[in-house]
């Protein structure tokens, strides 16, 4: 009989091939590849700054204990707190320091980078720098131009009451923190919120997903290679490791996934009462107006649903709502532009990601191959189980109650529904849960107006899609099912600071009004200073009121 367990190794080469394990890790299943039972690894004082998770096969009848459990775990956050309770990661110095490793270490290693986004979902080339190394590169760029800027106190105004005084607002680092990332965007959706833990002066743990093997291991070893190894540390595994970091007291948890492990994160977060982000997903639509230029709207669609990881992002388009009239316009020139930009068969296409694996492409035929759904389809449909590829798919008026229009679809297949009047369509967008993001084509300003208005969301783009993410001047984050908290620039700094409220007065302007025994001519003295009345201020300083 056999059993699997998790091992940790600070070298990994000490991992050897074999055949695969399959393992079910907090979102689907990943390989792990070890032949090997090797013991339970010990550290000493010093706390190494990455893990390498292999499984360990182990013939005996007895199960082998994880070598990454709560202990460990306990005592990889107690040497993070020392060094955070040193000051060495509250210093400016320091943050800009690490925050110039990153940007050598993406500079340096574009290449590997690339490689591993190819091994974990064939991203291709351009699409691999565009979405994960140039976001990360910008966001490393802005953090390195403005941390001075974003520490900097800020002056906050005084009321009477408190004169003369002056107020100011410090931005101070929360502590140890711990990021959980997601698969979807290996690279860029892990380092994006590090930059920001950083930047505001915390020690970190990172967790990669275990479901983008190659990216995670990458990303261990060129964190512990390029970064301070007593402050950055990255964590791989899966479930077991991903639970005992969570049965830890944390001074933040940063989690970017799906809904219902976002649940369990909240739940381990309030044991301790710790301060949670949630970046997590939802049904995001999209609605087109007949008075667009059909060309480019469409054009922008199938980037923001096909071109963008295969439909495998949390502020792609999910289902597309248009009036009945005209959507067949709308399939035809989303047809002309899917074949414009992947080609007569788009299943050839060197320009799609692949699905991540073969648990999310089993989850995906389903949705497509329910009662009253496939024949609904009206582009697309084909699949290769092999590939891990589906063609983009285009489904006209599915049911309501169908599990594609219940589920978040994160994947190559798009429902359009269609509608009486377009102003119907926000009722249907506020009957389900809150998205990350909403999307509205239209040349129609009131139309845009209104959209704004009543439809709730974490955020929007009007006459384009997903672009919203790339102005770091705007707040990146969900509301509701969707997340909680923001990111992305000087709101990644904020997420992982605490805001410190700080009231200075000097000795001087004493009034002896302020304590007891409160006489009836205090009070009104009291009454009338805090009144805002201009006139009655002035009597109360010039000593009117009198017992």
């Amino acid at each position: 009989m056999a059993f699997v367990s998790a091992g940790l190794f600070k070298h990994p080469t000490r991992c050897y091939r074999s055949t695969s394990i399959i393992g079910v890790g907090l979102l689907g299943t990943s390989t792990y590849r070890h032949d090997y039972k090797i013991n339970r690894v010990s550290f000493p004082n010093s706390i190494p700054s990455s893990y390498y998770c292999c499984a360990t096969l182990s013939t005996t009848m007895e199960e082998v204990k994880p070598a990454f459990d709560a202990d460990e775990a306990a005592i990889l956050v107690n040497g993070l707190r020392k060094t955070f309770n040193s000051g060495k990661t509250k210093s400016y110095e320091w943050r800009i320091s690490q925050l110039e490793s990153i940007s050598k270490m993406v500079d340096e290693k574009e290449k590997e980078i690339i490689k591993a986004l190819h091994e974990d979902l064939s991203k291709p080339e351009l699409e691999a720098y565009l979405s994960e190394i140039l976001m990360v590169k910008s966001s490393c760029t802005l953090a390195l131009k403005e941390l001075k800027q974003w520490m900097m106190p800020k002056k906050a105004e005084t009321s009477l009451a408190t004169y003369p005084s002056s107020a100011e607002i410090v931005s101070e680092p929360l502590g140890v923190v711990l990021i959980i990332s997601t698969w979807n965007f290996p690279f860029s959706l892990s380092l994006d919120p590090v930059i920001g833990a950083i930047a505001a002066g915390n020690a970190v743990v990172l967790k990669p997903s275990e479901i983008a093997p190659a990216t995670s291991s990458l990303l261990s070893r060129l964190i512990g290679e390029y970064m301070d190894q007593s402050a950055v540390i990255v964590v791989e595994g899966a479930v077991a490791e991903t639970s005992a970091l969570l049965e830890q007291k944390w001074d933040k948890i940063f989690f970017t996934g799906g809904a219902r492990v976002g649940r369990i994160v909240m739940a381990a977060a309030a044991k301790n009462l710790t301060p949670v982000t949630l970046e997590l997903g939802g049904k995001c639509p999209a609605i087109v107006d007949s008075n667009v230029n059909l060309q480019i709207a469409s054009r922008r669609i199938v980037a923001g649903k096909w071109v963008c990881n295969n439909g495998q992002a949390c502020i792609g388009v999910d289902y597309i709502i248009t009036a009945k009239e005209f959507a067949p316009k709308l399939i035809e020139a989303l047809v002309s532009a899917v074949e414009e930009i992947f080609g007569k068969d788009p299943m050839e296409s060197k320009e799609r990601s692949r699905i991540i694996n073969s648990f999310h492409f089993s989850r995906l035929i389903k949705l497509l191959d329910e009662d009253k759904v496939s024949e609904k389809i009206v582009f697309g449909g084909q699949r290769d189980g092999s590939q891990l590829q589906i063609a983009p798919t285009i489904l006209l008026d599915v049911p309501e109650d169908s599990l594609i229009m219940q589920e978040e679809i994160f994947g190559p297949l798009l429902p359009i529904i269609t509608v009486e009047r377009l102003e119907d369509s926000f009722a249907m967008i506020n009957r389900k849960s809150k998205p990350l993001a909403a999307y509205l084509f239209s040349d129609d300003e009131q139309m845009k107006r209104e959209f704004v208005h009543n439809v709730y969301a974490g955020g929007m783009a009007i006459n384009d899609t997903i672009l919203q993410v790339t102005v770091p001047s705007l707040p990146f984050g969900g509301v509701g099912e969707s997340g909680m908290g923001s990111y992305h620039g000087k709101f990644s700094f904020d997420a992982f600071s605490h805001k410190k409220a700080v009231l200075y007065r000097s000795f001087a302007g004493e009034s002896p009004t302020r304590y007891p025994p409160y006489t009836p001519g205090k009070q009104k003295q009291i009454k009338a200073l805090l009144s805002g009345n201009i006139f009655k201020i002035i009597l109360a300083l010039l000593g009117w009121f009198k017992d």
